[in-house]
């Protein structure tokens, strides 16, 4: 063969890899997408059996408007301002020359230990007055800020400055090279983010609960409270799962089909961190600090004080320490059997976004927008009616994780392959490496500090599960959320405080890892 043969060869090779996905993969990403969809096929049946007389009338009312503007509201005010202070955060700790930045860095991620139940009733005990649409766009933006914070800087870490220092020649300004240059290769990460966030906003229960916020969630559980399985809630379960798919459709059509992958010769050159005067300096500094201390500061200080009333006999039940072996168990299966099972559709979703994958993806996100109570009840069906070896076991309790957990590992998944060039995988598969040989070998490796955030924000969602983690373990079973809850509807804050402490200092070492990790593999 010639040496001009051998790059046609190769680019009808790339041309063949780009126009075939996997056929395994392919198949892996619909069964996930099925099993996505069962709760809503739940949801679905319930209001076939119901009639639509019925349904009607349980739709077009008064209630499901107001909801519906509550809703609206909180999504268009803490959105876009968990997007604002993640963006800044992740700026300030990766491009620019903030005193503290790795210690900054990982404040911006722990928020996320804390479960949302447990910051809202933090805030409600510091102010109990403290309630409405105002004080659940506050809570939000602390609860959430790190879905956006945690894509945004794994991107900025990892961004060729060769584009930048091209503006830079040309005399553009700095504020101006951020907005023109810098912001559009973030808009894979922030969509992702923004959509995460959204999606949480609509299925979250106990955030809202305690500060007397009504959303469709809180409707929805108190129809279930009051009437079970009864129709009123499944149509407005209904109801959350369109607003969802609006949110999806406008996020795919956000994010386009822009590619953000580097190729070209030699290596991308080190990122110059920008040098913050005095005046700028302090300014970032305080919006860290501030920041840390409203999502860190307030819900540690109130389980200080908890702390303190209990004492040293409040470390010595012997369910506390249970449940923290079996929340580990199961936050470290759940974060790996999830995370596997996204890969395939993520990757799909990256390398051959058409249509039919992108309705794929889309599924998995469906699910995640509604409360943990539909999904139980879902899969509670099911399982009695067509699969009762696993009924109450283990294996259902995973299964729910996946379904409404997937999307945590499908965004930080899909922003990581993003970053892999594509050409790397044809190269491999072009020397005979088979698709599923090359997705291990090569882009997961290069998608390392994407996956690893994937693992650790399902394995913080597991730890913070409460409402399937209650109506789906087996007996016996009793996690550090669900013991903390059970506590405090007790009314029993002190005996409570060790679970709550628990949850938030088992991450601190994930987190400090993750970061680690991403330090390596970004050259920094």
């Amino acid at each position: 063969m010639s040496s001009l043969s051998l790059p046609a060869t190769r680019r009808a090779a790339s041309q063949t890899v780009r126009r075939r996905p996997s056929g395994v993969l392919v198949v892996l990403a619909t069964f996930a997408a099925l099993l996505a969809l069962l709760p809503v096929g739940f949801v679905i049946g319930v209001g076939i059996d119901t009639g639509w007389p019925t349904v009607k009338a349980l739709i077009f009312r008064p209630r499901v408007g107001e909801l519906l503007n509550n809703t609206f509201l909180l999504i268009v005010c803490a959105v876009p301002a968990c997007v604002a202070a993640g963006i800044a955060m992740a700026w300030l700790t990766e491009r620019t020359t903030l005193p503290g930045r790795r210690v900054w860095s990982l404040l911006a991620v722990a928020p996320l230990a804390i479960p949302a139940f447990v910051q809202s009733y933090a805030w409600v005990s510091v102010a109990p007055g403290f309630n409405g649409l105002p004080a659940a766009v506050f809570l939000a933006v602390l609860a959430y800020f790190p879905f956006i914070y945690m894509p945004v800087a794994a991107v900025l870490r990892r961004l060729d400055p060769g584009l930048e220092d091209v503006a830079a020649s040309l005399g553009t300004p700095p504020w101006r090279i951020f907005f023109r240059v810098v912001l559009p290769q973030l808009k894979l990460a922030i969509c992702g983010g923004a959509l995460l966030v959204a999606l949480h906003l609509l299925a979250e229960y106990g955030l809202f609960v305690m500060i007397r916020f009504d959303t469709f969630t809180t409707a929805i559980y108190d129809q279930f409270q009051s009437t079970f399985s009864g129709p009123a809630a499944n149509m407005l379960a209904g109801v959350l799962a369109l607003c969802c798919l609006a949110l999806l459709l406008l996020e795919t059509a956000a994010r386009g089909k822009a590619r953000y992958a580097r190729v070209g010769a030699g290596a991308a050159r080190q990122q110059h961190r920008i040098v913050l005067g005095r005046g700028s300096s302090a300014c970032g500094f305080a919006l860290m600090l501030v920041m840390a201390l409203l999502a860190l500061g307030t819900p540690m200080v109130v389980l200080a004080r908890w702390l303190w009333l209990g004492g040293l006999a409040n470390w010595s039940s012997a369910d506390l320490w249970l449940s923290l072996r079996q929340t580990l168990f199961l936050a470290f299966c759940g974060a790996l059997l999830t995370t596997a099972f996204a890969l395939p559709t993520a990757w799909l979703a990256v390398r051959h976004p058409r249509p039919l994958i992108r309705v794929l993806e889309g599924c998995n996100y469906v699910t995640s927008s509604l409360p943990g109570i539909v999904v139980a009840l879902a899969l509670v069906t099911v399982t009695i009616h067509y699969a009762r070896p696993i009924y109450q076991t283990e294996v259902t309790l995973f299964l729910a994780y996946m379904l409404m957990l997937m999307p945590r590992a499908l965004i930080n998944l899909r922003a990581g392959i993003a970053q892999a060039p594509v050409e790397l995988e044809q190269v491999a598969q072009s020397l005979g490496t088979s698709p599923g040989r090359a997705l291990l070998s090569v882009t997961l490796r290069l998608a390392a500090p994407g996956a690893a955030a994937a693992a650790a924000l399902v394995f913080l969602g597991v730890s913070n599960e409460l409402t399937a983690t209650l109506l789906l373990s087996p007996l016996g079973t009793r996690t550090l959320a669900t013991g903390f809850w059970a506590l405090t509807s007790e009314i029993d804050y002190v005996a409570a405080s060790p679970y709550a402490l628990l949850m938030i200092l088992i991450s601190l070492p994930l987190t400090g890892l993750l970061y680690k990790q991403s330090q390596k593999l970004s050259g920094l």
